[in-house]
């Protein structure tokens, strides 16, 4: 039986992969994570690579339970997976908002002013 997070009903072995996957950030996350990171993003604290349940978003804001996806190559391929994880995210309260690679590499731009658009609809007004 795998060991639990207590705290949050975490196995051990997702707690340990989002660790490694942090080290290891793809291109496409990394642009992203440099306008998300320290609370750059508006004052949001936004989190990398984190553990929900039994699944792993790229990024989090647990203010808005906002799961922010880039998908690139690792998603190929695995169209019924991603379904079902994004099913169950949506189903627990979580809004799943999807880019690409191509969209973060064309125009990161694109990708801050949609999260803006976004976090002000939840009324949250950011400057």
């Amino acid at each position: 039986m795998d060991k639990v997070n207590k705290y949050r009903n975490i196995p051990d072995y997702v707690t340990k992969l989002s660790r490694g996957m942090r080290s290891n950030p793809t291109q496409c996350e990394e642009m992203v994570w440099c306008v998300l990171r320290n609370r750059k993003f508006f004052g949001l604290k936004f989190r990398r690579q984190y553990p929900i349940d039994r699944y792993i978003v790229d990024f989090y804001n647990h203010d808005y339970k906002l799961v922010v996806e880039i998908d690139g190559d690792s998603h190929n391929g695995k169209k019924k997976y991603d379904k079902n994880r994004n099913d169950y995210l949506v189903a627990s309260g979580y809004t799943v908002i999807r880019f690409t690679n191509e969209q973060v590499e064309e125009n990161v731009e694109y990708i801050i002013r949609s999260l803006h658009d976004w976090i002000s609809t939840m009324g949250y007004c950011p400057k």
